[in-house]
């Protein structure tokens, strides 16, 4: 039996999981990938089962645990957003040498146009680094299908299995054909080679070479997926190759069907029967994908037959941002359709910090003490107090990724740079500033570390944060001098002990932390709102 939902293309991911029988989620929030985990943690099912669905506290040690469950026989997926694969590649890259036991689906999702990222990454080349096979849906119901699908491969050929979704179909909705019944758990169970699993280089050698020989298998599973379709047309003087969502855009320029064949690809490696089969019978290819030239680049390895080639990297369609029906029917020779004048009534708001928020008065104490310095800096971080980097407070002097701002306060005060003064979010220390502050505290780095703690991960929805009332401990515990581990409330009353307390640690000779510390305007009404219930 089956019914049909309304679902988020996260959200159909999610189900597609839970009803093929789901034992654990892990993951870090990251967008667009988070309302895949959040669908779990409510969802009668999994709170019926136990399935796990605990945040991590990053994208690596999700990996590094979803690759235990399966170890143990159970299905499990690890989902992040595309630069938390940067995290998670140490553990991700080497799974395709431990191989999995329990399927195992890696969740990638990626952001086009930098929606709410630091860079355009397409994560798709992290599968073929690590010689694993990838899916990629077109549709929500190819993401609720993929999800059972992913699962199964990755059990058939015992790799971990890439799926990547996108922003614009991770947060869109459409009508999905779901179970009625969810598939039972897996047994626990146990790999029968555990020399693979243990990853030294006399057993990785002998695994690699069977890795390789294993990628022949999965270019056949590529021919032969349900997801990858050749569909034929009569006009043979192009063929289009067109992945995932973005077979959508070119449909919408073809409602009666397109003229020309097109092969859509939604499972990797390339299928290159197919691919070639297009060759044969075309004068030129045209490329249409959502991301990074990925199988241009490779067909033009692949094809040796001089035929035409074009796409992103001839300029056809744009290298950067989201594709778009206009975009793609552009590059099939189409007539541009001629659309009204957006409406002048929705003007551009650009983000800015809530009214309310504690960061904004850490950002105005420190304002306010760097007037008095010659030539202070201060290094950043990614949350929703990277916004202090705008008007009005113009506070943040760089920003590169999760964890960044004490390694490079500490690598600019180790150059002279005084002061040098770091700003980091709860959340954000625990996922990846740990570290960065154990250096500082073992060369007694002269810097001053101010982690702005609003007691939740605020710039993705207000989940938990890890480290919420541990956060002194950690740093006391990994060796910073109590006397140096100060505690304020970053409330406006105490803008001037704020300042004060900037100041003197500033002058400090020495590593210094100052939690700065007031829960998130918005997580702090919806818990007055859930009390009043």
């Amino acid at each position: 039996m089956s019914s049909k939902k309304l679902l988020l293309g996260d959200e159909a991911l999610a189900l597609g999981a839970i009803n093929a029988g789901l034992s654990g989620v892990y993951a870090y929030p990251g967008t667009p990938s988070t309302e895949i985990t959040e669908f779990i943690q409510v969802n009668k099912v999994a709170r019926e089962r136990g399935i796990h669905s605990h945040w991590s506290s990053n994208e690596k040690t999700a990996m590094e645990s979803a690759l235990g469950m399966s170890f143990c026989g159970k299905r499990a997926m690890v989902c992040m957003k595309h630069v938390g694969m940067n995290v998670a590649a140490d553990g991700f890259v080497n799974s395709a040498m431990t191989g999995a036991n329990g399927g195992l689906v890696v969740v990638a999702a990626d952001d086009p146009s930098m929606h709410s990222s630091q860079n355009e990454q397409d994560s798709r080349f992290y599968s073929h680094f690590a010689l694993v096979p990838a899916l990629e849906p077109s549709n929500q119901q190819e993401a609720y299908d993929m999800a059972a699908y992913g699962l199964e491969l990755s059990e058939k050929f015992r790799i971990p299995v890439l799926l990547r979704m996108v922003t614009r179909l991770a947060h869109s909705r459409g009508v999905v054909e779901v179970a009625d019944e969810p598939a039972k758990e897996n047994e626990l169970s146990y790999p029968q080679n555990t020399r693979q699993w243990v990853l030294m280089p006399g057993n990785s050698k002998v695994r690699y070479k069977q890795l390789i020989q294993d990628w022949d298998s999965f270019i056949e599973a590529s021919e032969n997926s349900p997801f990858n379709k050749y569909i034929d047309g009569a006009d043979k003087s192009k063929g289009i190759i067109v992945n995932g969502i973005a077979y959508n855009y070119l449909m919408e320029n073809y409602p009666e069907g397109c003229p020309f064949p097109v092969l859509k690809v939604s499972q990797y490696p390339l299928p290159t029967k197919l691919v070639k089969k297009m060759a044969e019978e075309c004068e030129s290819i045209l490329i249409v994908e959502e991301g990074q030239p990925f199988i241009e680049e490779k067909l033009r390895g692949l094809l040796d037959n001089g035929i035409k080639i074009y796409g992103k990297l001839t300029g056809e369609l744009p290298r950067t941002g989201e594709l778009t029906p206009d975009s793609v029917r552009q590059a099939v020779g189409l007539a541009p359709i001629e659309h009204e004048v957006a409406s002048q009534v929705v003007m551009p708001r650009p983000p800015a910090l809530c009214q309310g928020c504690g960061h904004r008065d850490v950002y105005g104490a420190l304002n306010d003490v760097m007037k008095e310095y010659e030539n202070p800096k201060v290094f950043g971080d990614i949350g929703c107090y990277t916004l202090g980097w705008l008007a009005p407070f113009n506070a943040i002097d760089a920003v590169v990724d999760m964890g960044a701002s004490i390694t490079m306060a500490k690598g600019a005060a180790d150059a002279g740079q005084h002061p040098s003064v770091a700003i980091i979010g709860d959340s954000t220390f625990t996922h990846s500033g740990m570290t960065g502050l154990l250096d500082a505290i073992n060369e007694n780095s002269h810097i001053t570390v101010i982690i702005s703690d609003n007691l939740t991960t605020g710039m993705t929805g207000g989940q938990d944060s890890q480290g919420t009332g541990k956060i002194e401990d950690i740093c006391r515990g990994l060796g910073a001098a109590p006397e140096h581990v100060r505690t304020i409330d970053s409330l406006p009353k105490n803008h001037d002990d704020m300042m004060k307390l900037f100041r003197d640690e500033f002058e400090y000779k020495g590593l210094s932390v100052i939690i700065a510390r007031r829960e998130c305007i918005q997580t702090a009404r919806r818990h007055a709102s859930a009390k009043k219930k």
